[in-house]
């Protein structure tokens, strides 16, 4: 076990008396294959949640559409009762369906059952902050989500829910969504090679308001560039590490959440705290987004987005450094 000493410094969520350290955990690929059932290995499992907490980490993310239940429940048995810095944000938004589709589930009857999911199988009376996940697979779609942020905003109001967030939206939903209650983190795809919520992220800043990139290192995807080979070599790190440190260096409001069933790949990405790249080397890789990159899996057809999320979708083949939310 190692014990991490810098975790890039901490972010307090707007709002709240709950500062996470920087880089957290996303849990999502402790489930077994397509974030389907229980892990092949319960005991490594249970260790990388217990030497991530141990290590540094208070921010987990989760959802209960994971496995289904799956990472809830293994979340509880490693590490209930929780430490009381330990912040763990769920999502709600999607079900799994018997044939391990990602189906929307945004009516306030599966929302209600969502939210009471994720509560019982965490072991928990209110949940910390909930992320209404809306839009297409990986991209926003624009449209009013006023309907089910009713629901979240109601469940706020009776307990069950402390501070909501956001997943997959575009700026005008953000701005909808702070009409009806307070948003204290938006999660989006985002990593150095695909920027397109640059402006975004600035505005979020300003606001105060916590941005967590899912597929920090490219998702089903990873990231491949000799930029980034160049820039770890200087560093005597891996390519994924400073995938991670530019995204740290690109804003003081960004968390992450890399996920893994690795013990050793849970070690790289939380070294990755400390990591600093040189202002020479983070200018060759801001081009990385403007030049063609490598993909490391096969291609694979694209799925149909509705606009509260992804319809009877299978996902891709998982890689290492995945994270699908």
């Amino acid at each position: 076990m190692i014990r991490q000493t810098d975790l890039a410094g901490t972010f307090l969520l707007p709002g709240t008396s709950m500062t996470v350290n920087r880089v957290g955990y996303g849990a999502m690929q402790l489930a077994g294959p397509e974030v389907w059932g229980p892990p092949r290995d319960v005991d490594t499992a249970i260790a990388v949640l217990r030497e991530a907490v141990d290590s540094g980490v208070n921010h987990i993310d989760t959802s209960d559409y994971y496995g289904p239940h799956i990472t809830n429940q293994l979340i509880k048995r490693a590490l209930h009762p929780y430490g009381k810095d330990l912040v763990i944000v769920t999502k709600v938004g999607a079900r799994r369906g018997e044939d391990k589709s990602w189906i929307p589930a945004l009516s306030p009857h599966e929302l209600t059952d969502s939210v009471h999911d994720n509560l019982r199988n965490l072991g928990l009376d209110a949940l910390d902050v909930v992320n209404l996940r809306v839009g297409g697979f990986t991209e926003p779609s624009e449209g009013s989500i006023e309907q089910p942020l009713t629901v979240l905003a109601d469940l706020k109001r009776q307990g069950l829910i402390r501070y909501i967030g956001l997943s997959n939206i575009t700026p005008r939903q953000l701005a909808e969504a702070q009409t009806m209650t307070e948003v204290v983190c938006v999660q989006n795809l985002y990593n150095v090679a695909n920027r397109k919520d640059d402006d975004f992220i600035v505005d979020l800043a300003a606001q105060g308001i916590a941005y967590v990139p899912f597929f920090p290192l490219g998702g089903f995807s990873p990231v491949q560039s000799s930029a980034l080979n160049a820039a770890a070599a200087s560093l005597h790190a891996t390519p994924m590490q400073i995938a991670l440190a530019w995204l740290l260096q690109r804003s003081p409001n960004i968390l992450l959440i890399p996920g893994t069933s690795s013990l050793e790949h849970l070690r790289e990405n939380l070294q990755s705290s400390m990591l600093h790249i040189a202002s020479e080397k983070i200018a060759d890789l801001d081009t990385i987004a403007t030049r063609p990159t490598r993909i490391n899996v096969e291609k694979q057809p694209a799925p149909r987005e509705t606009l509260f999320g992804i319809e009877n979708v299978h996902p891709p083949k998982m890689t290492c450094f995945g994270t699908m939310h």
